[in-house]
């Protein structure tokens, strides 16, 4: 598990194809708007049928959850506009993008899902700046 952090606020969290837990572990801080965990159960481990409630719950941040099937991308984080670290991110991999800005780069055809907050407004959601870093 990587955390890149600036100013002691989480820019993003990685976790790698081979980290390995047992039972359930959740990795974000419960005040995130995104909550990720693994689960690592045995055979024949039960787990209660269950539903989830309605719950109104007002969410100002938007999160973005990457998981990497297939490929092999670079992943560049900001502070807003500010470039901090790129990182490398391969099959298997997840990156869950806490807050500030990120851009990416294709090194490898791949193929991820992206998880976030709906409904999604591009047009309303998203501040586009450019970076040398792309190039």
């Amino acid at each position: 598990m990587e955390i890149i952090q600036k100013n002691n606020k989480i820019i993003a969290m990685i976790l790698r194809k081979n980290y390995k837990n047992k039972g359930i572990k959740f990795f974000t801080p419960s005040s995130f708007s995104q909550q990720v965990a693994q689960m690592s159960y045995n055979k024949g481990k039960k787990i209660d049928c269950h539903y989830h409630k309605n719950i109104k719950k007002n969410n100002i941040k938007t999160q973005e959850v990457l998981i990497m099937k297939t490929g092999k991308m670079k992943v560049f984080l900001f502070d807003k506009k500010k470039f901090i670290c790129a990182k490398i991110l391969n099959a298997g991999d997840l990156i869950l993008l806490a807050s500030g800005g990120h851009g990416f780069k294709v090194l490898k055809k791949s193929v991820f899902i992206e998880v976030k907050q709906g409904p999604y407004i591009p047009k309303e959601d998203k501040i586009l700046f450019k970076s040398k870093k792309l190039n």
